[in-house]
């Protein structure tokens, strides 16, 4: 997994879907605007943190855990 990169806006969009939110709720719960919240989660594998943190709280899912994870399977 040493190679592979963790796209974590298409994580975001799958937890969204598969809670039935949208990403205009999720704008809403992390104070962003919807279009750009969009947009990011589409087209980027990078995230702020801080946005990360609000939408992990938003969505009660530990985002921060897929990077936990990865870092782990790398150091092995």
């Amino acid at each position: 997994m040493q190679n592979e990169k963790i796209n974590i806006g298409e994580l975001i969009l799958q937890t969204l879907k598969e809670k039935e939110r949208s990403i205009v709720w999720l704008a809403k719960k992390v104070g962003c605007d919807d279009s750009n919240l969009g947009k990011t989660l589409k087209n980027s594998r990078y995230i702020y943190i801080d946005l990360l943190f609000r939408i992990s709280v938003a969505l009660e899912e530990d985002f921060f855990e897929f990077f936990s994870k990865k870092l782990k399977e790398d150091q092995r």
